[in-house]
Parts: C-alpha cells; sequence; structure tokens
C-alpha cells in the first residue's frame, strides 16, 4: 500500500496543463469549400456579361462599318441631297431609307461624339454603306467646295451635252439639261440678231454653250452650267474676233458659229480646217448648197440611210436647201471658230488642182472628199476632178 502523503508526491515531467501543447485544447478548424453552384452562377454571369459586351461592341462596328462595305464589294457613288431645313435628324433617317447607313440612331449618335455636323444644303457625293465616318466627312464639306469633272468634246451637240452631265453628275438629269438648254431666259450675245427665230429650233442655244472641261460643284445645278458655258463661248469668241465678224468675213457671229459647227463635224484634220472653210463661203457666194453629209444627221433618225437621208425635206438637208442651215449643227471649239474667221485663201494658179483653169481667179476651193484612214480630205476647184477623187475615196474603202 502506497504513503498518501502529498509531500512525497514527484510530478513527471509529462503531467500537468502545462507540459501539454495548446494545441490539444484548441478547436480544429474546419476548412470549408465554396458552394459550386455560387461558382458557376458567377462564372456565367461573368460570362453572359463579356459575351453581351462583345455582341454589342461586333453590332455596334457592323452598324458603322457594314459588312457590304468590307467584303470586297465596291458600290458606285450616290448623290444624296441635303435640303434647307434638313436637321442631322431627319437627314439621319434619309441616309438610312435610301439606303447609305443601316442605323440611323447609330448615325446620330456617331455624329453626337465626333463633334457634329454643318449641315449646309447642297448636293452630296455617297458611298452607300461607307463607313459612317467616311459619310460624316462628306457631309461636313460645304458642297460649294466639292467638284465633278465634267468634260464635252468638240463638236458635241446639246444633246450630247446634256446625256454626258448625266452620266458624271447623276444629279443633273438630261432632261433637266435640255429643259434649261431651250428656255428663252437664257440668252448669248452672239445668237441670231432675231432670237424668236429659234421658237422652231429643237435646241435653243445649240452651238452657243463652249466645249471644255467644266469643274461643276456641289450645289450647282444645270442653270448654273449652261450660263458658265454661254459665257465661256462669248468669251473665246471676242479673243477670236467674233465681235468683229461682219467685217472679218461679211456675216453676222451667229452665222459664223454655224460655219464653225459645219467645220467641227467635217475636218478631222487642223491643216483641213481653213480650206473647209473656204469652201463654205465659196459655195455661199456663188449661191451653190452646200451639200455637207454632217448637217442630214444633225438630229436624225440614226437607223436612216444616207440616200433616206438626202430625200428628206429639211432646213437641215445642205443638199436640198440653199445657204446656212438654220442653227448651228454642233458646238464648236476655239480651233473650229478661228476657222470660221480665218478662212484660207483659194489656191494660186499654180496650184494641181488648178491646171485645167486658165485664170487664177477662177481657181477656188468649191469641193472636197474625205480621202485617207485619218480623216484627210482631198479639194478639188471643177467637178471633173471631184469626181475623180471620189472615185479614188470609195476604192480606198473611204467611202460607201
Amino acid at each position: 500500500m502506497k504513503d498518501d502523503d502529498s509531500t512525497n508526491w514527484q510530478e513527471d515531467p509529462w503531467d500537468g496543463p502545462d507540459a501539454w501543447g495548446g494545441s490539444e485544447f484548441e478547436d480544429v478548424v474546419v476548412e470549408r469549400r465554396p458552394d459550386s453552384r455560387v461558382v458557376f452562377i458567377a462564372l456565367a454571369v461573368v460570362m453572359t456579361v463579356v459575351v453581351s459586351l462583345m455582341v454589342g461592341g461586333l453590332w455596334y462596328l457592323r452598324q458603322l462599318n457594314p459588312p457590304d462595305s468590307v467584303a470586297g464589294v465596291v458600290q458606285a457613288a450616290t448623290n444624296f441631297t441635303v435640303n434647307p431645313d434638313d436637321t442631322v435628324a431627319s437627314v439621319s433617317r434619309r441616309l438610312e431609307d435610301e439606303g447609305f447607313i443601316v442605323n440611323s440612331r447609330v448615325f446620330q449618335f456617331y455624329v453626337s461624339r465626333k463633334g457634329g455636323i454643318d449641315l449646309q444644303p447642297g448636293y452630296y457625293l455617297l458611298t452607300p454603306r461607307s463607313h459612317i465616318g467616311n459619310i460624316m466627312k462628306v457631309l461636313n464639306t460645304s458642297p460649294s467646295a466639292t467638284f465633278t469633272k465634267v468634260t464635252f468634246p468638240e463638236g458635241f451637240t446639246v444633246s450630247k451635252m446634256a446625256s454626258r452631265i448625266e452620266e458624271k453628275t447623276s444629279r443633273i438629269t438630261a432632261q433637266d439639261f435640255l429643259t434649261t438648254a431651250n428656255n428663252p431666259a437664257f440668252l448669248s450675245n452672239f445668237g441670231p440678231i432675231d432670237p424668236s427665230r429659234l421658237d422652231d429650233a429643237e435646241f435653243r442655244l445649240e452651238g452657243l454653250l463652249f466645249p471644255d472641261t467644266y469643274q461643276v460643284s456641289g450645289d450647282e445645278g444645270s442653270a448654273g452650267v449652261i450660263d458658265r458655258m454661254l459665257r465661256l463661248m462669248e468669251r473665246v469668241g471676242i479673243q477670236e474676233g467674233l465681235d468683229q465678224a461682219k467685217e472679218k468675213v461679211g456675216r453676222s457671229p451667229y452665222e459664223v458659229l454655224i460655219i464653225a459647227s459645219l467645220i467641227e463635224r467635217e475636218a478631222k484634220l487642223e491643216v483641213d480646217r481653213a480650206k473647209i472653210s473656204r469652201v463654205i463661203y465659196n459655195r455661199l457666194e456663188r449661191g451653190m448648197p452646200l451639200q455637207i453629209d454632217a448637217t442630214l444627221y444633225y438630229n436624225a433618225d440614226p437607223n436612216a440611210t444616207f440616200s433616206e437621208l438626202k430625200a428628206i425635206e429639211s432646213p437641215y438637208n445642205t443638199y436640198k436647201s440653199k445657204g446656212l442651215p438654220p442653227t448651228p449643227i454642233a458646238n464648236p471649239g476655239r480651233a473650229a471658230i478661228r476657222a470660221a474667221l480665218n478662212p484660207a485663201p483659194n489656191p494660186p494658179l499654180s496650184d494641181p488642182i488648178c491646171k485645167d483653169i486658165k485664170k487664177a481667179a477662177n481657181c477656188a476651193y468649191i469641193f472636197y472628199v474625205l480621202s485617207d484612214d485619218k480623216g484627210g480630205h482631198t479639194f478639188a476647184a471643177t467637178i471633173e476632178d471631184h469626181e475623180k477623187n471620189v472615185e479614188a475615196a470609195r476604192a480606198g474603202g473611204f467611202l460607201p
């Protein structure tokens, strides 16, 4: 039996709470994992936001730059009109309605973020479904500062000029140009002394519009273009001496323009112009019909044959009617006007075409015929030589 005297108790080093580690009595922390459903929902929300932003961004970009504009599809530029009372909102709606943009609201938002548009009335050349930024840039450029180059070659008729300006600008139609060209309010200083003589003419301003290259501004209509063409013809005419036509050739300025139009349509080479001019004056002085083929084709049925045209009773049939046709048959250029005012002198007696003529005063340029594939002509002073030249031209394939 052990002695229970406490004084004899000895503690072992491992006995007692101080000897035990604190961890022996601390609560064990259990690591909890997040609920998988919560994680899934969070990821789904994040992905939804990301996808929405991507889809929204892609949609916005497609509104700014429609697919057709980046897929190699090139669309022709088309005229768009801004009216005096237009606003960005009204212009945006029309741009969408007419197929230039795909969303008017996106356009308005884009414009507001980019500083707005200073709309000015006029015509603008826009490419359908191009980048909204490009359309905004064009609309922010004053129409008076935008130009379309239109070239009217020498010898074009008013009708051909009308077709050309419609082809190049599309906003000025051929019919609009023709209607304006027939307006009696448009007059030229070189027009006929009695303008009423043009009342029956198909085109009143035929021969009075100077053929040249014109820069047509975006806010210019047919009236502005025609007025400029009239004024340029007057300026060139004065430079060439058309205002002194009576003193120079004994004809009015308008008659000289008629002669110039005949030269323009007949002569292809510079060397022939003054000679053809002399032929015309010689025939007029002798009371001979001009017999100029080009007059037969003026505003004629394009399907009619030459023989049919020669048989038509018309003031433009210079085989049947003597004198000048009632109006020019084209709009002549500077060289033709110069030739009409400065016809070549008649050939001297030493010229081969005068070989069968006794007196120099009787040798004159009276006939000519197309004689080579470059458009050159052969001239004659007698009908006998002319007939030989005609046969040679037929043999060479230059005449039917």
